[in-house]
This record gives structure tokens, sequence and C-alpha cells, in this order.
């Protein structure tokens, strides 16, 4: 029995002894994790602790203002009210909408767009719900919060054009950043954060956007933000302003005057090339684009046959027709093929080849010498101009006054236009050059094809008789070329034309015009009209005889360049007005009114305004 109560004191005492030999085990362990935990890695362990009470928020920068010459805002920015969704908080994002739909509208279209975007994006990242609500639907949100769970109510910044439509196609818009540019970038992922799309705000995008900041607040275990700690943030960047060329009121001026039209007009200042007005109409609401365009309203726009979304003034293309003359006719002087004395017979048409060429003016214009065709616009000299030249030349002297190629001034999507020649020809067709189509090129019809832009510059250069390129931002150094003729006799000889062309009886827009209607200051111009269809003869036959009787898209395109004041030009202007018929009807009108705009603008313009009221009778 001893031994027994022996061997069983001996077991309890080992196991005892193991017992105690883990549990000094295990409080050491213990012991030294706490060490670790509270001495080791104190630091870290503060840190995680208070990124469970205080959050960075990032915080989009102000964008950059566009202006005008003046400094008049043409692109701004202004407060907003939005609603966001953070999915991970909201639980059911179904459900979550149909309690703030209780409180706000939200169309099936919206709805579908939100869902979809939970779907894609990651559940912590903010959806935007609705943006630019009203004040009242805002401060609904606000009262119901405490039943919204992971719907914010916000006050944001957002781009803003208060001069809409007129300078749409020039500043563009800004809209949030397509998935596949935004990747990772935070800043492009931001709910409330618009790159620019077009015009001006994609160009100057870097300019404009600014830097990030990030804004340090302290969150209860909900998430809500309970403060700000703006002393421990980061401020934001804002961007940079551009300044462009464009004067504010002269841009809206050439917009109204040619509302109702498919149409665009460009003015230039000829001795710096700043442009001062880009206009083509009808034209867009970018605002609208900013907070989400409907498919409805944009459908419309795509389906609208004036095209409104479409640039006409950079990306519109037209053959320039008789507005070419005036640069054919330089050519031929300075290449030494006419004299300014020498007469060319017109009697309507002249045989070529196998084909008969014809004058517009069917009777003829009788004997002309070359500032006559360019006063009456006489087909038949320069195609006699065109045989002597040859398309090379022709070529060559278009490509000099600005055609052919697409001016950099800082936009995407300006056209070249097309110069045609021998080279040019074969690599397009794989066909030879025909003699006739040297013809056709001198009077600007064919293939060639240039923009109201171009149009503008190559006006401009007739003017100040220098390479002088465009301008649209005032950052940018004005660039006045150099000299483009050998003798200045032979560019005063076409001046004197051009203003005759409106001042003179015979003159293709004289009794159109009549004049600038300023006291004091003449104008100077050139009609043209581009052949958009042939009038067969069965339609002569069965009565149609006119442009009028034409369908609206089937009628020519009406184009008319000028520029003032004629004896010591300052601006230029270039207007073309889609199937508006001739070019002394349609556009004539619209350009003189802007130029005479411009001219009373001008501090160092000649008098006073003086209305012309007598319109006479178009040619």
């Amino acid at each position: 029995m001893q031994s027994d109560r022996q061997e069983q004191q001996l077991k309890f005492t080992r196991r005892a002894l193991m017992m105690g030999v883990g549990g000094a085990a295990v409080f050491t362990a213990l012991g030294g994790r706490l060490y670790q935990l509270q001495v080791i890695e104190t630091e870290r362990y503060r840190v995680l602790s208070e990124d469970n009470q205080f959050n960075f928020l990032l915080t989009p920068p102000s964008r950059g203002r566009i202006l005008d010459r003046f400094g008049v805002p043409i692109a701004d920015n202004r407060d907003s009210y939005r609603v966001v969704m953070i999915p991970e908080q909201v639980g059911n994002a179904e459900e979550a909408l149909d309690r703030l739909g209780n409180v706000i509208e939200i169309t099936p279209e919206q709805r579908d767009r939100i869902l979809r975007n939970v779907s894609r994006a990651p559940r912590f990242r903010p959806i935007t719900v609705r943006d630019d609500l009203d004040w009242g639907n805002f401060a609904a949100i606000n009262l119901q919060t405490p039943d919204l769970p992971g719907i914010i109510p916000e006050v944001v910044e957002i781009r803003d054009y208060p001069s809409g439509e007129a300078f749409a196609h020039i500043v563009g818009y800004v809209q949030p950043a397509p998935e596949a540019d935004a990747g990772d970038d935070p800043l492009l992922r931001h709910p409330g954060f618009r790159i620019g799309r077009t015009g001006a705000e994609s160009a100057r995008e870097d300019t404009l956007r600014g830097a990030a900041g990030s804004l340090k607040v302290e969150v209860n275990a909900f998430g809500r933000v309970i403060r700000e700690l703006p002393e421990q943030s980061n401020l934001a960047v804002p961007g940079e302003d551009v300044r462009l060329t464009i004067d504010a009121d002269a841009q809206r001026f050439a917009y109204d005057r040619l509302e109702g039209e498919s149409a665009a007009a460009v003015a230039i200042d000829v001795e710096s090339g700043d442009l001062l007005a880009l206009a083509s109409t009808p034209g867009f609401d970018p605002n609208q684009f900013v907070t989400g365009i409907s498919q409805t309203d944009f459908n419309a726009l795509n389906q609208n046959e004036f095209r409104p979304l479409y640039n006409k003034a950079l990306q519109g293309t037209y053959p320039p027709a008789s507005t070419f003359k005036a640069v054919v006719a330089l050519a031929a002087l300075e290449a030494g093929v006419v004299s300014p004395t020498e007469r060319v017979t017109c009697t309507g048409s002249i045989p070529f080849g196998d084909r008969e060429f014809h004058c517009w003016r069917r009777r003829g214009h009788g004997r002309v010498n070359l500032r006559d065709a360019v006063k009456t616009s006489c087909d038949i000299f320069f195609y006699e101009m065109a045989q002597r030249l040859g398309i090379d030349r022709i070529a060559a002297a278009a490509r000099q006054f600005g055609l052919g190629s697409a001016p950099d001034i800082g936009l995407a999507g300006v056209s070249r236009g097309i110069v045609p020649d021998e080279q040019w020809k074969l690599s397009r067709y794989g066909q030879r050059w025909a003699q006739g189509e040297t013809l056709i090129t001198a009077i600007g019809q064919g293939f060639m094809l240039a923009s109201p832009l171009q149009m503008a510059v190559m006006m401009a250069r007739i003017a100040s008789g220098r390479s002088v390129s465009p301008r649209l931002y005032l950052d940018r150094p004005a660039d006045q070329g150099q000299e483009l003729v050998q003798n200045p006799e032979h560019l005063d000889i076409v001046r004197d034309a051009l203003r005759a062309v409106v001042h003179e009886p015979g003159g293709t827009s004289f009794y159109t015009l009549g004049g600038l209607g300023v006291e004091g200051v003449e104008m100077a111009g050139k009609t043209g009209s581009a052949q958009v269809y042939s009038i067969s003869a069965a339609e002569r036959e069965a009565g149609v005889r006119t442009q009028d009787e034409l369908p609206w898209r089937l009628r020519d395109h009406g184009m008319f360049v000028c520029y003032a004041p004629a004896d010591r030009p300052r601006y230029a202007v270039a207007t073309v007005v889609e199937h508006g018929g001739g070019g002394s009807r349609a556009a004539a009108r619209p350009a003189r009114d802007i130029l005479r705009f411009l001219i009373e603008r001008d501090p160092s313009g000649a008098g006073p305004f003086t209305q012309n009221t007598d319109e006479g009778q178009p040619t």
C-alpha cells in the first residue's frame, strides 16, 4: 500500500511539474508577444489604430478656366449639389435606390447606369447617383441621411459653360474619364472628376487639370465623417487658366448672325494671325455633356441633318470655288504669264479637248483683263490662266496661301483639305492627271477642298502679303511669316480687283452689299459658289431652273471671303453656308456684318457706324 501511494505521489509530482513548465512556457510566450506588440511594434500598431479612426480623402483640384482674349470666362466652374453611393455601405444597391427614389426622382435610365457601375467598380468606390441637384432635393436627402446608409450628399465643383452653344466647338466639353484611360489613377476614378473630351478642354488638359490633394478626416465606425483636419492635409493645386485669342463678343455675334443655317464663319486678325471668331452653326449645349447627356438628346444631335456636333469651321471641307481665283490671278502675275492690261475674250464657253468648258455667265463677259476677271469672276479668263500656268504652279500657289495643310492651332481634327496635282491623283486614284482637271482646279472646283479656316488664312495672306499663321492661344507666339510676293505691285492689282468686287458696278457682290456700311471704310471680298448638283436637261424641261427649286441638300454651297479696311487691311473673314446657293446671296451679308462688327470694335477704326439699308439685287 505504501509503495502504491508513493508511486501515485510521484506521478502527481511529475504531472504538476509538466503543467508548471507548460504554463511557464505559455506565459513566457504571451509575455514575449505582449512585449513585441507593446514595445517593438508599438509604432506600427499605433498607425493602424489611427487608420481605423482617420481617413485621407482625395480632393480633386479646381479646373483652370478658359478665357477669351479680354479675360471673359467662356469655361468656368460653379458649385453643384451631388449624391453618391458607396456600395459596400449600402448593402443591396437596388433596395438602396428604392429608398432613395422615395426622396428624389431616379429615372429607369439613371437606375440602369448606376447598377451597371456598381457591378463593375470595386465596392469601396463611390458611384455617382445624381449630379447637379437643385437645393430642394439636396436638402431632402440631407434630412433623410440617417435612413440612407451609404448615400452621401456632397457639394462639389462642376464645369460651366456660360455662353453655351456659341463656343461649344472651340471649347469642347468635359466628361468622366473612360475606363480604359482611368487605369489605377485615383483622381481619374474620382466620381466628381472630369477630363476634357473635345476642343480646347481636351487639347489643353495638362494645363487645365491641376494636381489632386488629400484631406484628413475623422470618421466613426460606420465611416461617417465627424470632422475634417485641414492642418494635416495636402492642398490640391488648381489648374492654370488658358486664354484664347477669341473675342467673345465677336464669336457670339458671328454665331447669332448665322442662326438658322448650316454654316461656318472664321474671323482673323491679318497682322497677328489671331483667330477672333470660329463659329459653326448649329451648335450644341456643352453643359449637357458635363452631367451626362441622355441617349434621346444625343440621338437628336446625331440625326440632325445640319450636323450640330460637327465643327464646320475647322473640319468641314468644301471646294473654295471662285474665292480661289484671287490666288490664281496673283500666281499668273508673279509667273509673268499675263500682264495687267492683257485682255481675254469671254464668249461664255471654250472648247478644250473633247469637252466644252462654260463660264457661269452663259452669254460671256466680253473682253476682260485680270482686274475685270476677278471683279466679275469670269471663268473663261481663269481657264486661260490655267493653261498658261499648269497644275504644278497652281498647286504651289495654293499651298503658299495656306491651302492643302492643316493649320496648327492647337486643336484636334483640323482638316488639311486637298490641293491636287499630278502626283496626288496618281497616288490617290492610280490615274494620270487630265489637262481638263487643271482648268477646273483654277476656278476652285474639282478635287480641290478647303476648310473655312483655310479660306480665312488665304484671305489674310492676300491682305497682309505675308505668310501669317493662325493662332488660337495667346500663350503661343504670333507668327507673321515671310513676304509672299516678289513684286508688291502684283498684290496691289489683285487687292484693287477684290475691292471692285464689292464697290463697283459689275462686281459679283456690288448689288448685294454695296459696301461695308461704315463711313470712310471700304472692304474687299470675293464670292464663291461650290456646285453640289447639276440640274439636268430633264429637270430644266420639268421647270426646275434655279437653286431654290432644288431640295436643300442639292443646292450649291455659298461662300464669301473678305477683309477691311481695303487700303490698310486689319481683319479678314470667311463664311461658308452649306447648300445656301450662290455666295453673294447666302454668305456675303453675314461675312460683311461680322467684318463690320470687328471694324467698329477696333479703337483704330475709321469712324461711326452708318447703317446701309440698300441691300440691292442679288447677282
